[in-house]
């Protein structure tokens, strides 16, 4: 085990998969570039060469097509999109071919394409550049969405894709790529649909995903100070989403708030909601709440930019309100 930044243990994970297989390739914008995209590709080139690891023009659309192909004739190649915004030109590949060739072809063709994008938060990235969208991607029959919000889940929840036999579409939060974990040094796989129970509690559950789970601890430590208890579930993958674990802890609790980085309406957080509300709406002791993002886009001023996004204060005294 070593202690490694979020954006250290993606670079080893990725080095670690172009070891074990040949068949897995680096396609991207800048991913050559010396410093890699935000140290995540760091050296690669230095080690696979431009064989496996190609830089790509400004063409979202063409990069994901070409990312694609490679995964038909047998490779196994991860995409990086520097911000998910304008992976958005790329909505008719990952629509219309990516998610359903398996569904079309009926089980005998795969898909094994690895997306990675990247999310911007803060310096001014306003919204062009800080939409996660993750909700939209779960909501395709498919593809699987992952939100890891560790460095330990960054490395596992990406070779578990590379590996795999389904497209995958990895959401990272470019906030999280300084934030550190002990991560083990030799390859391993975190598998999709099976969350993790962060903090334990016994008066409030409350379930998050990617960067929102850190807020969530933060804030669940802040309600401790004040004898109230929340269990953090970090849901890992949004797409399959483990409903058990978060219904088992609602069991306990009674109370459900969800952490979900994005705008309020027909979100992540709705699903989660619905889905509890689904087995166990009678026997909550309070109405669930979400904590998101208003419904507006983003404001670019750091002043507007610091209203715009949840504050752990809030959320603290909005929860204390539910176990009153």
């Amino acid at each position: 085990m070593t202690e490694l930044t979020y954006a250290q243990a993606i670079a080893q994970g990725l080095g670690q998969a172009m070891e074990l297989s040949p068949d897995v390739v680096l396609i991207g914008q800048l991913v050559d570039y010396s410093p890699g995209v935000f140290g995540t590709t760091t050296g690669l080139v230095e080690r696979f060469g431009t064989n496996r690891v190609l830089d790509f023009p400004v063409a979202e659309s063409a990069m994901t097509a070409a990312g694609m192909g490679a995964a038909l004739v047998g490779l196994r190649p991860v995409l990086i999109h520097h911000r998910l915004d304008f992976m958005l030109y790329s909505m008719d590949a990952v629509v219309n071919w990516v998610s359903l060739w398996r569904f079309k072809s009926n089980g005998e063709s795969r898909v094994p394409l690895t997306i990675r994008a990247i999310v911007g938060k803060g310096w001014g990235q306003g919204p062009q550049h800080s939409k996660s969208l993750h909700a939209w991607f779960a909501h395709l029959p498919g593809i699987k969405v992952a939100m890891p919000a560790t460095a330990f889940d960054a490395k596992g929840l990406l070779m578990e894709s590379i590996f795999g036999e389904d497209p995958v579409i990895i959401i990272e939060h470019r906030s999280l790529f300084t934030l550190k974990d002990r991560v083990p040094n030799i390859p391993y796989r975190v598998r999709f649909g099976e969350a993790a129970v962060r903090r334990t509690g016994g008066d409030i559950t409350l379930v998050g995903a990617g960067v929102m789970v850190p807020f969530a601890l933060r804030v669940a430590a802040q309600l401790a100070a004040h004898r109230v208890e929340g269990e953090v579930v970090d849901l890992r993958s949004i797409s399959p989403l483990d409903s058990e674990t978060v219904c088992r802890s609602v069991e306990k609790t009674g109370r459900l708030a969800v952490f979900d980085p994005t705008w309020a309406s027909f979100g992540m957080a709705a699903e989660v909601i619905s889905r509890v509300a689904e087995r166990h709406g009678r026997r909550l002791r309070a109405d669930p709440v979400r904590i998101t993002y208003p419904d507006s886009h983003t404001p670019m001023s750091a002043a507007l930019e610091a209203v715009y996004y949840p504050n752990e204060a809030d959320a603290v005294a909005k929860l204390r309100g539910l176990v009153r």
